[in-house]
């Protein structure tokens, strides 16, 4: 799923100053929509308990 705001993106990027290669732009890209969806309480979870934004993304990461 594709994000449609591109604002957030930007916004992280601009300071970046462009990225090295495709891989690489494509895998922050990557990690910055998932950040994004996961703060805006799009990404599911099992539990009764939700975990923070931090424990989900090192769950995908791992």
């Amino acid at each position: 799923m594709v994000e449609q705001d591109h604002r957030a993106i930007k916004r992280i990027i601009r300071p970046m100053l462009g990225f090295k290669d495709f891989r690489c732009a494509r895998v922050i890209l990557s990690g910055i929509e998932i950040m994004h969806m996961i703060a805006k309480g799009q990404m599911k979870h099992t539990g009764k308990i939700k975990p923070s934004a931090a424990s989900q993304f090192y769950s995908l990461v791992t």
